[in-house]
C-alpha cells in the first residue's frame, strides 16, 4: 500500500515564477495517474487564460472567492468557499482573485499530462 499525507503546517509553498504572487503546494509529485495541487492567490492575482487539450480539471474553493472567466466569449462567475467547478478539456478559462482576501484552491486534473494547453489574451478586469 502506498500513500502520502500532506499536513497543512508541513506543505512547502513554492512561488510561481510569473510575478503573479501565486504560490503552489505541489501534491502532484506524489501522484502517477492524475495531478493535484493547492494554490494560493493573493488579492488581484490571476492565472493565464488557457485551454487545456489534455486534462479535465476540478477546482475546489477552500478559502476566499474564486472569480473565473469560462468559454469564448468569456462568461464570468464568482464562486464562494466550498464551491466546486468542473471544467471539461477544451474549455477556455482564466482564474483570478478579485477579492480583498487570499484565495486558496485545490486543483485536480486527469490525465496527468502537462504541456497540452493553448494560451490566450487575458480577460479585462
Amino acid at each position: 500500500m502506498a500513500f502520502t499525507i500532506f499536513r497543512q503546517d508541513d506543505v512547502e509553498w513554492i512561488p510561481r515564477d510569473d510575478e503573479s504572487g501565486r504560490t503552489v503546494a505541489r501534491l502532484s509529485d506524489s501522484m502517477t495517474q492524475s495531478r493535484a495541487n493547492i494554490w494560493r492567490y493573493p488579492p488581484g492575482a490571476r492565472g493565464k487564460r488557457h485551454l487545456d487539450r489534455a486534462q479535465e480539471e476540478v477546482f475546489v474553493v477552500l478559502d476566499g472567492e474564486l472569480t473565473v472567466d469560462l468559454g469564448e466569449p468569456p462568461e464570468r462567475h464568482a464562486l464562494e468557499r466550498g464551491s466546486v467547478l468542473v471544467v471539461e478539456r477544451g474549455t477556455i478559462l482564466q482564474l483570478r482573485n478579485a477579492g480583498d482576501e487570499e484565495l486558496v484552491l485545490f486543483i485536480y486534473g486527469a490525465p496527468p499530462e502537462q504541456g497540452g494547453a493553448d494560451f490566450f489574451d487575458d480577460v479585462p478586469y
